[in-house]
């Protein structure tokens, strides 16, 4: 392609809301314009790098036996309202009314769609397992857009969805691709992590998130650094933590503790460390409507010196099937309302004070002793605590992980890190096909629904990530599977009529050798030509300049900006090409 009949509209300058290094590169070399909130046009390159990643994902799905459809972008809205999605997903879900009336949806997600699609086609065992999958656009009209096409609400997005007779099936698949994103993110060359993760509003049991490791990621994530465990902190977990610091030696005692509510002036009243202390933290659960319950207050306890991990909790009142959708911290007006008194709440007669079933106690703090907790009466504590001697505790995993802790597999030190989110794949099992009432004939000729898996991958988003990972101070890096061009000619003065010459017989040449070449033939200095090199990021430059007197040009490899004095025959550049690149 000639630069000069081709189109990439390249800026000085970055828009003024981007913050992150993807969004202002990606603006300023030409790969995407925005055209309202969230929304962007790809212009010529930016189609070129989403189609490249596109065929990647396309090759590994059906690599791994995937087939391959389309399903449309609008939804009716009443498969939404039968799986109770349409309520929960909130204002996320872009709903609208047709001429006629009827309502419908632009999808950010495709569970009822082809779960619909496998009623009305798979009737019979014989006809399973399936794995349908797309690569389509998609909406979620997000309440605050940002970060360019990290966060936008317009998207591209590959879903896959697996229908399966048994859950052995179904773990099979999806550790099947599991093992295809992984291929497919190291042929984009990612640095990635696979993490244990939480469903969210997918629903399901099991989960797993692919995160492309950069300082700018939005989620953190706790890595072993001794081996391969990574999870979000949502998901994370740790072995039984130990202290080294003596318990508090008592037998059950209450003691008056006037105006000690915090945990520090606990641990700094009875002199001992935060570790041994019974942190209560009340919680006002929101339930959804079809419960038709009135909110309570929700008590969970966990160690002083640990921090309540809000979704961790909140899955911890769902595994009783409770409807619950939010958390929300209870007032101090709520918390006195039932008889208790904030900074001495502790378990001893709480379900009697407060009449609630709703109370839990961390993994952590499981048959624990010399314990200290609130009296549940004003100034007053509890010491010598010894939870092996209550009946009937409910025990969850509460807690946020924290750096330091210890991994659950190997015992390693967990370390925090930051992750870009590109992939997530889940165990639906019946959740989807229940409530659309789709079923098959097992062998015993019994009715029975699909057991369902469904496996994400943001492909607009992997354009940013990319870059967030690999772009450098002069603009963009991108993995050499995607880069939009291969080469790019770089002639530095256009009216050498030799240099001329040469740049249109070795764009020629290049061409014929099956690289994707673009010619920089602009009538521009030579220095706004390497600026647009070094912004755009074409994996390698050959300059044809003055050495071109003595048989020679140089060849740049954008990555690093390295470079090589070549001979100037074809072969010869090829080979330094690929000396660059690493190849031998």
């Amino acid at each position: 392609m000639r630069l000069s009949q081709y189109f990439i509209p390249t800026l000085k300058e970055s828009p003024k809301d981007a913050v992150l290094k993807s969004h202002q590169l990606l603006v300023r070399a030409g790969y995407i314009h925005q055209v309202g909130s969230g929304i962007y046009h790809f212009l010529p390159l930016g189609r070129l790098v989403l189609d490249k990643i596109s065929a990647i994902i396309k090759d590994e799905m059906q690599k791994a036996g995937a087939i391959e459809l389309s399903l449309g972008f609008v939804t009716p809205a009443s498969l939404w309202q039968q799986t109770g999605r349409f309520e929960k997903y909130g204002k996320e879900l872009l709903s609208f009314k047709d001429r006629k009336e009827n309502d419908f949806v632009l999808s950010p997600t495709c569970e009822e769609s082809i779960t619909d699609l496998a009623k009305q086609f798979i009737k019979s065992y014989k006809n399973l397992p399936k794995n349908f999958y797309h690569i389509n656009l998609k909406f979620r009209d997000e309440v605050r857009p940002r970060f360019g096409l990290l966060r936008g609400r317009e998207f591209v997005m590959k879903d896959a969805y697996s229908f399966h007779e048994s859950y052995e099936d179904l773990e099979r698949e999806f550790l099947n691709m599991q093992q295809a994103y992984c291929n497919i993110f190291s042929r984009l060359g990612l640095d990635f992590r696979v993490v244990e993760a939480d469903s969210g509003a997918i629903g399901g049991s099991g989960s797993r998130e692919f995160m492309v490791l950069a300082d700018s990621g939005e989620d953190t994530i706790a890595i072993c650094n001794s081996c391969s465990y990574a999870a979000n902190l949502e998901a994370a977990k740790r072995k039984k933590r130990q202290n080294d610091a003596p318990p508090p030696k008592a037998k059950l005692a209450k003691f008056p503790t006037p105006n000690v509510k915090k945990i520090e002036e606990v641990a700094e009243f009875f002199k001992v460390d935060s570790f041994y202390i019974l942190k209560a933290v009340v919680k006002k659960v929101i339930f959804s409507a079809e419960m038709q319950r009135a909110p309570e207050l929700a008590y969970f306890f966990i160690r002083g010196d640990d921090e309540l991990e809000d979704v961790k909790a909140l899955n911890a009142l769902n595994a009783q099937n409770l409807g619950a959708l939010e958390l929300v911290d209870a007032s101090v007006e709520e918390i006195r309302s039932v008889g208790l008194y904030e900074g001495f709440i502790g378990p001893y007669a709480l379900k009697n004070i407060t009449g609630s079933e709703l109370i839990y106690f961390d993994l952590d703090l499981e048959e624990e002793s010399g314990l200290i907790c609130g009296g549940n009466e004003l100034d007053s504590h509890f010491v010598g605590v010894d939870l092996s001697e209550f009946e009937g505790l409910r025990y969850a995993d509460l807690a946020c992980v924290k750096e330091g802790d210890l991994c659950p597999l190997c015992g390693g030190s967990i370390r925090y890190k930051k992750g870009i989110e590109v992939g997530h794949i889940f165990k639906l099992g019946t959740r989807y096909s229940e409530a659309l009432n789709a079923q098959f004939l097992d062998q015993n000729g019994k009715a029975r629904p699909f057991i369902m898996g469904c496996y994400g991958i943001g492909v607009s988003r992997l354009m940013p990530a990319v870059l967030e990972q690999k772009a450098d101070e002069l603009g963009c890096v991108w993995s050499e599977a995607i880069a939009p061009f291969d080469v790019v000619l770089l002639v530095s003065n256009l009216k050498d009529e030799e240099q001329r010459k040469f740049g249109d017989k070795l764009y020629d040449e290049l061409m014929a050798e099956g690289l994707n070449v673009l010619y920089d033939d602009r009538n521009e200095r030579f220095g706004f030509k390497m600026k647009d090199f070094e912004l755009v990021g074409i994996s390698y430059g050959v300059v044809i300049g003055n050495a071109l007197e003595n048989g020679e040009v140089e060849v740049i490899k954008r990555d690093g900006m390295k470079k090589v004095i070549s001979k100037s025959q074809t072969k010869a550049i090829l080979e330094a090409i690929r000396t660059l690149g690493g190849e031998q």
